[in-house]
């Protein structure tokens, strides 16, 4: 790998998004362009509990709240203290709220009006995870129904209203419905004030 390309200010960029959105495509994408490491944070936490507990990705509901909290306090470790990495889970952007260091990006897929276009996520995970359109479908509405839940309740003193991908906690929002992979990626590459 080239030498991590230096920004100024910038130690870390964080990438959330809802399933389905972009964000995993968008976070490795910008990681190979900028030398940086790419961490997807539901790799690292949830394929151990998974494995452990003998449940489903789209059973949030069923994992204890301290596997949660550790997770969080593990993903605001990696926060505080790295350098050259390019962050990539729901909460990622909201946990690094304190941070000016910290380049936060929200992938929405949204159209004209601002609503959300669940059909096109749903699709995007039977293309590319090879499910069927009722595991996509699982994944996308009860898993983010069920995610939602807990971290209201964990987070946002069960605030209904709350939402992680609420444009308020990002530096820049990036539309997948109305940008494809190359646009969206120069986006944060020109948001990041990155030029090669």
């Amino acid at each position: 790998m080239e030498h991590p390309i230096e920004l100024p200010h910038i130690r870390i960029v964080t990438v959330s998004g809802r399933i389905g959105a972009g964000s995993t495509s968008l976070a490795h994408h910008l990681a190979a362009r900028l030398g940086w490491r790419h961490v997807e944070g539901g790799d690292i936490f949830w394929e151990a509990i998974r494995k452990r507990m003998n449940v489903s990705t789209k059973d949030t509901n069923l994992r204890p709240d301290e596997e949660d909290q550790l997770f969080e306090e593990k993903q605001k470790q990696m926060l505080l203290n790295e350098k050259y990495l390019v962050l990539e889970s729901k909460l990622s952007g909201f946990c690094a709220q304190d941070l000016p260091d910290v380049y936060k990006v929200d992938v929405v897929c949204e159209d004209a009006n601002g609503d959300d276009q669940p059909q096109i996520r749903i699709d995007r995970l039977v293309n590319r995870e090879e499910l069927t359109m009722e595991e996509a479908k699982n994944e996308v509405l009860q898993r983010e129904i069920n995610d939602l839940t807990k971290w209201r309740r964990l987070y946002a003193n069960n605030d209904d209203s709350w939402v992680y991908w609420d444009k308020k906690y990002y530096d820049l929002v990036v539309n997948t419905f109305s940008h494809n992979q190359e646009e969206s990626l120069q986006m944060v590459l020109d948001g990041i004030g990155f030029t090669k």
